[in-house]
């Protein structure tokens, strides 16, 4: 008898920054959970891994392999859309986050909400 795979909910996340790919490795931690406990303790699959194969996150380790896994998880993104016309506007002052649309977006002047 095969053992099931325990399958749960994921939440998949395109993180914007300049260096995103390396701050989010380093909040990570280790691949390895065993080294993740002993190296960075404080981190994700340093506190809560299990195994090496049930380490709790995964980061994509390059920009090629972020934009292969981002058009996996959002089909419908357009990175070059988003850094045109989306990216300038959150760069303008305060972002509101949107549970509804499950994004951050430009506040309005003088109060919270889309802009």
């Amino acid at each position: 008898m095969t053992p099931k795979p325990l399958l749960g909910p994921i939440r998949a996340y395109i993180l914007a920054h300049r260096d995103a790919i390396q701050l989010w490795r380093t909040l990570m931690g280790p691949t390895r959970v065993f080294r993740a406990r002993h190296v960075a303790p404080n981190s994700i699959r340093g506190s809560f891994g299990l195994t090496d194969t049930r380490n709790t996150t995964h980061g994509s380790d390059s920009v090629v392999s972020a934009s292969r896994e981002i058009a996996a998880f959002f089909p419908d993104f357009s990175e070059q859309r988003w850094y045109e016309e989306e990216e300038p506007q959150l760069r303008c002052g305060p972002v509101h986050y949107s549970p509804e649309g499950g994004i951050h977006c430009a506040a309005r002047p003088g109060g919270l909400g889309p802009a």
